[in-house]
């Protein structure tokens, strides 16, 4: 999940998209790769430490760290030292490939990886876009989300140079509100400028504030509320996108 500006949705749809695939009875990883943690926390997940997020990985080469168990998903979590791999990955050679090499020794225990990257263009955010086969690109409908699109264009081509076959698989529109004129034209801009766009992500506050307070995924904490519903569309979006296939499950 990807894209450099915050508040646009990524860590939000990293825990809930998610949980869905994992209902769906894909084995699931979830990494989080932001300081500030907000996906650990938002599984609920406290008193974490440097040793169990990937700041071995980046800094050291080191394995994958063993995985937390969490709501059915694996969690590699964050802790906010692992801020401190930002100025130790500068100037080494081979650090911004670790977590993929990292990743691939571990490929056969899982069917998928997301990965909640920064809301930077630093080097965690770097780790994560070269361990990945794809993107998934939340986009606000606000002018914000507008104003980021040409810095997501130049982090993509830089991306590209060193990963010829990293591609985005989706765009996102995120907070969307119908009743708001200033979200229609938006999402129309996004529609004739971004391609493949999933259906807009409709801004409902109250589920999304209180799963988080709760440490709950929204299929846990809300099951067949209109947010999950949201939610268990945008997972097919995305499974359908990254070319995911059910393993049956629940879902």
């Amino acid at each position: 999940m990807f894209n450099h500006a915050g508040g646009a949705g990524k860590t939000s749809i990293t825990r809930d998209v998610g949980y869905e695939l994992a209902r769906q009875g894909l084995r699931t990883l979830l990494i989080d790769l932001d300081p500030q943690a907000n996906l650990t926390g938002w599984l609920g997940v406290t008193g974490t430490t440097r040793e169990q997020t990937v700041y071995g990985v980046a800094v050291e080469g080191q394995a994958l760290p063993t995985p937390l168990r969490v709501h059915g998903l694996s969690l590699v979590p964050s802790h906010v030292s692992l801020a401190l791999a930002e100025g130790q990955m500068m100037g080494r050679v081979g650090a911004h490939t670790r977590l993929r090499r990292a990743l691939e020794d571990v490929q056969e225990q899982y069917d998928v990886v997301l990965i909640d990257s920064p809301p930077s263009l630093g080097q965690l955010s770097i780790l994560g876009a070269m361990a990945a086969d794809r993107m998934v690109v939340p986009v606000p409908t606000r002018q914000k989300g507008l104003d980021a699109l040409p810095g997501l264009g130049e982090a993509f081509a830089e991306y590209r140079d060193v990963r010829p076959g990293l591609t985005v698989a989706l765009y996102v529109p995120t907070l969307y509100d119908a009743r708001r004129l200033h979200d229609r034209e938006v999402l129309t801009e996004l529609q004739a400028h971004l391609s493949p766009l999933a259906a807009p992500v409709p801004q409902r506050e109250a589920v999304w504030l209180d799963s988080t307070t709760a440490g709950q995924p929204v299929g846990v904490y809300a099951p067949g509320s209109p947010v999950h519903r949201d939610v268990q569309r945008l997972a097919a979006d995305v499974a359908q996108a990254a070319g995911l296939r059910p393993a049956g499950g629940n879902g």
